[in-house]
């Protein structure tokens, strides 16, 4: 593939930032119960990551390196002021579910860690598709971890009802540990092991 494609396609699979570097595990914990508030948070970490590598890359070579970690904060934090602003006003009940969770997308390893490690010493252009991809890759294990939980915990999918609940008088009865914290780790533990025994050269050499 061509280096454009593979920045692009890499993080979804062979380097996907939860699935192989364990990165933004908080927010895939705290927001995961609903699909509903998943989309909305992927598409929030696809336009901070993006914009704020495109932001890095355009003034990496006028910034200092003493400074470039208050600067890269800065742009990001700006960034994720604008995302809470526009749901406050146009999506607040999506706003009040995500909570303090938006803001912290500011500390979320991901978004951090790309502006540094690539937008820092690559074009506008490689660095928006970098952090398409990676948002990309990080809303795909967000999703198929709120897939499970809000199925199987509430036995429904973005509010439609997929399994009748016995309080409804259908069959399924929903797991409620499936809607809390904890069971997202038990879901991309799941989705690691499968992916490794997929992509099994990520698997990790022991010492």
């Amino acid at each position: 593939m061509s280096k454009p494609r593979d920045v692009l396609l890499d993080p979804l699979f062979n380097k996907n930032p939860i699935g192989l570097q364990i990165l933004g595990i908080c927010s895939a914990l705290a927001v995961t119960s609903k699909l509903e508030t998943v989309v909305v948070m992927a598409l929030a970490v696809i336009f901070v990551i993006s914009g704020s590598n495109v932001s890095v890359s355009l003034i990496r070579n006028q910034v200092p390196s003493s400074i470039r970690i208050i600067v890269e904060i800065t742009i990001i934090a700006t960034l994720v002021i604008i995302v809470d602003q526009f749901l406050k006003a146009y999506a607040f009940g999506i706003s009040k579910q995500l909570s303090v969770f938006v803001g912290l997308i500011i500390t979320n390893c991901i978004v951090l860690g790309r502006a540094e490690a690539f937008a820092m010493k690559n074009p506008p252009g490689l660095s928006f598709l970098d952090g398409v991809g990676n948002g990309l890759g990080y809303s795909i294990v967000l999703l198929i971890v709120a897939f499970f939980r809000e199925l199987l915990g509430a036995g429904k999918l973005l509010g439609f009802t997929i399994l009748p609940s016995t309080n409804e008088g259908g069959w399924y009865l929903p797991n409620g540990l499936m809607l809390l914290p904890p069971s997202a780790f038990f879901i991309i533990g799941l989705l690691i092991w499968a992916l490794r025994s997929w992509k099994t050269d990520q698997i990790e050499e022991e010492n």
